[in-house]
């Protein structure tokens, strides 16, 4: 039986996922979905520059993907794994489909919505409130953005 990737193998997936929306000029975030035995479900990275949708970050991409491939909209059995604390409408869609679990790298204090500016996914008032996981391989994930944002401003 092979042994379930760790939190840090899975950041390092989601890193590489997201260097795949340099290709459209998009910011490098990448999500992956895995199920309880760790087997990638769904990946995807930042596409709102490539398909012209303010919607299309990273995390909403995974999840529509996940629930694609299980058939069902609740992903009740997963993770998500992304390189940036997700926004308020990410924490949304996450909270919407059940995720138990979300593990992410750099944080956002500037539209974080799980931890830095709001806690959505953590809030008491909210009927599903899954283990949150942050900072892993944050310095990587951070410094992936910093390049991108310092070449994109040259």
């Amino acid at each position: 039986m092979i042994p379930a990737p760790s939190d840090e193998q899975l950041v390092r997936r989601a890193l590489d996922v997201a260097r795949g929306a340099l290709a459209t000029g998009d910011v490098p975030i990448g999500a992956v979905v895995v199920d309880a035995s760790g087997a990638e479900v769904a990946a995807a990275c930042n596409a709102r520059e490539a398909l012209g949708d303010p919607t299309a970050h990273a995390e909403v991409l995974a999840l529509r993907a996940a629930a694609a491939a299980v058939g069902e909209w609740r992903l009740e059995q997963c993770t998500l794994i992304v390189t940036l604390e997700p926004c308020t409408m990410c924490a949304g869609a996450i909270w919407l489909s059940r995720v138990p679990r979300v593990v992410f790298g750099a944080w956002e204090p500037k539209t974080g919505a799980v931890g830095s500016l709001w806690d959505v996914l953590r809030d008491r008032r909210l009927n599903h409130r899954p283990e949150v996981v942050a900072g892993i391989l944050a310095d990587e994930c951070a410094a992936l953005l910093q390049d991108f944002f310092t070449e994109h401003r040259r």
